[in-house]
């Protein structure tokens, strides 16, 4: 059962940015890799519970305290993890769509979706995207947008 909404959320309690989408990964130093040498994200901060035996390793473009980052989460002794259906992708700006693809292709990526213009528009805008699909080392759907 949905919840009634009787008034829209005070400004003064509301959630303000998106903090970090998290994936579980199965092997963290070959995900690492991935992100820094093939689509350019800087490790920016690494924490390490050894209680409850994960690490979880943050990488991005920016500053965690002002930019979204993704979360990379190793359980330890786990090797692998099955994707549910309800996941989609993590979006990536991309200058050159095509030269990052072709790049990525040489360095053994996986291509998804190969490089090209969407061939549908939304209905509001009727904008055209430029896109590519690839996958991380996880199989997880990474899309790439020419800005």
């Amino acid at each position: 059962m949905s919840p009634k909404i009787i008034t829209t959320i005070p400004s003064n309690i509301a959630p303000s940015r998106i903090l970090f989408a998290m994936l579980r990964v199965s092997d963290l130093e070959k995900s690492i890799a991935f992100y820094r040498d093939f689509l350019g994200m800087n490790e920016i901060e690494r924490e390490t519970f050894k209680d409850a035996k994960f690490t979880a390793v943050y990488m991005g473009y920016g500053n965690k305290d002002t930019d979204t980052v993704l979360e990379l989460t190793h359980n330890w002794g786990n090797t692998g993890y099955e994707q549910g259906t309800a996941f989609g992708n993590i979006s990536l700006a991309v200058k050159d769509v095509y030269a990052t693809e072709a790049f990525l292709k040489d360095q053994g990526v996986t291509i998804l979706r190969a490089a090209g213009e969407l061939a549908i528009t939304p209905t509001e805008t009727g904008k055209k995207y430029i896109l590519a699909h690839i996958a991380d080392p996880d199989g997880y759907r990474i899309e790439l947008i020419q800005q």
